[in-house]
């Protein structure tokens, strides 16, 4: 299995930028892509972004598109997310996830999120 790892959560304020980090460790030969994914509280979860583990090629919802870049190191088995300009309603717990030789995330690995509040 892959065990997923995240860091760099925290309070900020509107207009500002924060980044998150996700260490993958474990069998990180089985990764085909990784991905960050976020809760608001009383929503459900939501894809955020998205890279190709092998060909680095990313994904946005449209939402963080502009604002957010997703970013891998795979020296360090590790994948970022910048985001900037941030808003209110990005507010959530975001979680990296692993998808697993393009099986999907909902049976790839998962790290126990991290918490983004953003204040006005």
């Amino acid at each position: 299995q892959v065990q997923l790892a995240e860091s760099g959560g925290g309070l900020v304020q509107a207009g500002g930028s924060l980044r998150l980090s996700c260490a993958a460790s474990g069998r990180t030969f089985r990764i085909y892509r990784m991905g960050w994914f976020r809760q608001a509280p009383g929503k459900e979860r939501e894809f955020a972004a998205a890279i190709g583990w092998s060909s680095g090629s990313t994904s946005y919802v449209d939402s963080v598109k502009g604002r957010f870049t997703i970013s891998r190191d795979n020296a360090k088995n590790t994948v970022y997310l910048q985001m900037n300009s941030l808003k209110p309603e990005d507010t959530a717990v975001y979680y990296c996830a692993a998808d697993q030789y393009g099986r999907g995330w909902d049976v790839g690995s998962w790290g126990q999120g991290t918490q983004v509040t953003v204040s006005s």
